[in-house]
């Protein structure tokens, strides 16, 4: 499976902005849940104000629990978490 151009393109940007120095974290609420998140942003600048581009929040807990990577042997499947039995 591959990655979209768009995602590609937005960890270029999010690259740049870590080696220019222009990264944030910010203290957000999630707009659907209203639930608290530490926000990456690229900070920019429009004039005398500054810009933040929001492009994920940190994981809450550990972040092992919270993704599944891709499968080494399925190109096209994903790593599965086992049940204990």
């Amino acid at each position: 499976m591959s990655i979209p151009d768009h995602a590609r393109s937005n960890f270029q940007t999010l690259l740049r902005a870590a080696a220019d120095g222009n990264l944030a974290l910010m203290e957000c609420l999630d707009a659907e849940t209203g639930a608290q998140r530490y926000v990456i942003c690229a900070v920019g600048r429009d004039g005398a104000d500054y810009v933040f581009t929001p492009f994920g929040h940190l994981a809450e807990g550990n972040p092992y629990d919270a993704y599944l990577p891709p499968h080494p042997d399925d190109p096209g499947g994903f790593v599965h978490s086992e049940t204990p039995s």
